[in-house]
């Protein structure tokens, strides 16, 4: 080989471009850890933030069985426990009637929120609840006979009471309970089921 082949032979050498699989593998662990780090604290807040929700009642150890015969509920409206096979639909829905509550449970097993008032409640209290809901998946609004409060929310072993419509309580309680945490069957249907009350 000529003094002037090798010389190119060695610059080619010198100049030939690799794949820097060292600095490629840092910046994907890096990535990895940053994406874990967010998601774990994003979990954090969330969860953190049902705490700060002034007022919440929480229930555990709820029933889960399916039955079609009526349910006998600590609370009115109630937190959770056995219920009917069949869910209420709860796609962002208004109902101008009492829901049956062992269908309405269905629903929050899988992660809706239940807004439920007092047939008295002024119709511009009750329009802008279903504003609310009509905005927001995996919701339902029905009046119900009884309740003690003029407005509850609740989610599956989780409810809150409330006097008006407007209380920013909702919004929290929404952030926090719609598919939240505490859904016993997350990702399961919000339709395709029980239409009317």
């Amino acid at each position: 080989m000529s003094k002037s082949a090798r010389n190119r032979a060695q610059r080619n050498a010198l100049t030939k471009r690799e794949i820097p699989w060292g600095a490629i593998a840092f910046f994907t662990v890096i990535g990895l850890v940053a994406v874990v780090a967010i998601g774990f604290a994003f979990m954090q807040s969330r969860a953190s933030s049902d705490s700060a929700i002034a007022g919440l009642v929480e229930k555990d150890g709820l029933g889960r069985e399916h039955t079609s015969g009526a349910v006998q509920y600590e609370t009115k409206p109630p937190m959770g426990g056995d219920h009917d096979p069949m869910w209420q639909n709860c796609d962002g829905r208004v109902y101008d009637r009492q829901l049956r509550d062992e269908n309405a449970v269905h629903s929050l097993e899988h992660g809706a929120v239940w807004i439920t008032y007092r047939p008295d409640l002024p119709a511009d209290q009750v329009k802008r609840l279903k504003d609310k809901v009509e905005s927001v998946e995996y919701t339902m609004l029905s009046p119900y006979t009884g309740q003690d409060s003029p407005i509850t929310l609740t989610a599956w072993g989780k409810q809150l009471k409330i006097e008006k419509a407007d209380d920013a309580r909702v919004d929290s309680f929404l952030r926090s309970f719609v598919k939240g945490p505490q859904t016993p069957e997350p990702g399961a249907a919000c339709s395709g089921a029980k239409d009317t009350p």
